[in-house]
């Protein structure tokens, strides 16, 4: 069964059919052709987002489109220019600084790409950085809003998993800090050896200016995620805090949002939390046919005869994780791996967050990566550079994530000290 659902799924989304309408009719179609009835899986269809966890989901949706139309992604730009634009690859530096924040309040990479690609991309070429390089460099950082929290796929993650989102948001952290130094390091190499950028003398009074005008936005994330992390909040309540806050400081200190702007943004965060709870449910049926099938347990026979070790089983799935997050929308793909793979990691040692991360880091990538790599084609669009050549120029950036996919697997510590710091 589980066989017939993966190629009818493989062969409707080939046919260009919606991956959330395909998965589903797949589905649908394996049911019928078994003889059973689909009363099987409405159930699973309501019960599934029945959950006060993804409310979350649409609220961080509009927390970071907030951000976008509030001018507060501006102000958090302009203050990490100013603290390291004096030094060689400074912009560079701001780039991966700024998308690190704002992955804090918004949990989405699609998101800094519309809010910051514009404005980082602008500011790296106009200070003598190639555009091939300010781009790619902008479409890895955006990748940052993916594993750091509140990212909205651990959300998504760590409940299809029944895990702790928070404990789950907490373990994102390691590999968030560890991705961004190794891109940090890189940059500064980088543009030492090539000279890119122009080094900006330090100048006390804007400085200053920078850091006042933009305390209000960067204490977004520090008030969300200290709420969330002592214990204060859930992660929805902190997402409907993100988005009180974000609402406040947009439409009344910086006075850049209206109640029509919100309203407009409501609607279409909507529209995508929409998109997401809908790969969920559908996901969720299928994952009912999975367990009828025993592909769990078939999986982790599998691997328990190929590995031995933890890090060998994490590095084998990891090539699936990469493979399907270069195909497919990466929420679809951890819904539907996680039923198949998290049992089998748990057999063979592997702790069930130490699997989460890993899959997310690995599937992050994929948001990045051709042929259906969202943030790719997002940031070819916003830099107005063909996509082919975007590829070429972040080919040194795919290195570094997958190094840092290879660290994750191999230390869980990466993945447990801030869980074990911050919950």
């Amino acid at each position: 069964m589980s066989l017939m659902l993966l190629l009818c799924f493989g062969i409707l989304a080939a046919l260009g059919v919606p991956l959330a309408v395909a998965l589903g009719l797949g589905t649908v179609i394996t049911l019928q052709l078994y003889d059973l009835p689909l009363s099987m899986i409405t159930q699973t269809l309501a019960t599934s987002i029945n959950s006060f966890l993804l409310i979350a989901v649409p609220l961080f949706i509009l927390a970071g489109q907030i951000m976008e139309r509030g001018g507060l992604s501006e102000r958090i730009f302009d203050a990490a220019e100013a603290m390291v634009g004096r030094f060689r690859g400074g912009l560079g530096h701001v780039n991966i600084a700024s998308s690190f924040v704002f992955g804090g309040i918004s949990g989405s990479s699609v998101a800094d790409i519309a809010s910051l690609g514009p404005i980082t991309i602008k500011s790296m070429t106009s200070r003598g950085y190639p555009l091939p390089y300010s781009a790619a460099l902008t479409l890895i950082t955006a990748t940052l809003a993916t594993l750091v929290p509140p990212s909205i796929l651990i959300i998504v993650a760590a409940a299809a998993a029944g895990q702790s989102v928070g404990a789950a948001l907490a373990g994102g952290l390691g590999p968030g800090i560890l991705l961004a130094v190794s891109l940090a390091v890189y940059n500064y190499v980088v543009s030492r050896k090539r000279g890119y950028g122009t080094v900006v003398p330090f100048d006390r009074a804007r400085f200053a200016r920078s850091i006042l005008r933009a305390l209000p936005s960067v204490g977004a994330p520090v008030i969300i995620l200290t709420g969330m992390f002592s214990g204060i909040v859930t992660p929805t309540e902190g997402a409907g805090l993100a988005v009180i806050y974000t609402l406040l400081v947009g439409g009344i200190v910086h006075r850049e949002i209206g109640w029509r702007d919100f309203i407009e943004l409501a609607v279409k965060a909507g529209q995508l939390a929409g998109t997401v709870l809908l790969i969920l449910m559908v996901a969720s049926a299928a994952t009912f046919i999975f367990t009828v099938d025993l592909l769990p347990q078939k999986a982790s026979g599998l691997l328990s005869l190929i590995s031995g070790s933890p890090f060998v089983t994490l590095l084998m799935m990891g090539v699936i994780f990469l493979i399907v997050g270069m195909l497919m929308d990466i929420v679809a793909a951890a819904l539907m791996l996680i039923p198949v793979l998290m049992p089998a990691a748990v057999a063979a040692g592997v702790d069930p967050m130490h699997f989460l991360i890993f899959m997310v880091t690995c599937l992050a990538i994929g948001l990045a990566t051709p042929p259906v790599g969202t943030c790719l084609f997002a940031t070819a669009y916003v830099a107005k550079i063909p996509t082919e050549r975007l590829v070429v120029a972040s080919l040194p950036f795919y290195a570094i994530s997958l190094g840092a996919a290879v660290l994750v697997a191999a230390f869980p510590q990466i993945v447990m000290w801030p869980i074990a710091l911050l919950t």
